[in-house]
């Protein structure tokens, strides 16, 4: 039984803790980053985001096990909109960055700044480009 616990929750920790990456501040809101997947946004610790084709315009849909694998581009409480970017209010009251009203995410399974791995899973996600 160790053994089940060890090779399942230590995993899921890992998985869990590389979900931090995505705030961005405002003084960051349009950075960019060249890519494999060409220039995309990125959060201010330079990681790619990410856009979700279930979203609706200002209103995330990824909520619970999809947020922790997508953590979303974080927005401070009393952000307010520049240009293209503005804050959206999700379910659970947090706030978050979007794009031209399409909400931003961060993806857990990219390591470091420039990975674009979450681009096309799915179907549905892929990278933000300016």
């Amino acid at each position: 039984m160790k053994r089940f616990l060890t090779a399942t929750i230590v995993p899921l920790v890992f998985f869990v803790g590389a979900c931090t990456t995505s705030e961005i501040t405002t003084g960051d809101l349009g950075k960019t980053r060249d890519t494999a997947a060409g220039k995309v946004l990125v959060s201010s610790s330079g990681m790619t985001l990410y856009i979700y084709d279930k979203d609706t315009p200002g209103k995330s849909n990824c909520a619970g096990m999809c947020a922790v694998a997508w953590p979303p581009a974080k927005a401070a409480p009393g952000a307010t909109a520049r240009g293209d970017f503005a804050p959206v209010t999700r379910a659970d009251g947090a706030r978050q960055w979007a794009y031209k009203r399409k909400p931003l995410y961060g993806y857990a399974g990219d390591e470091k700044p420039g990975d674009v791995v979450g681009d096309g899973i799915g179907g549905d996600w892929h990278v933000a480009h300016p």
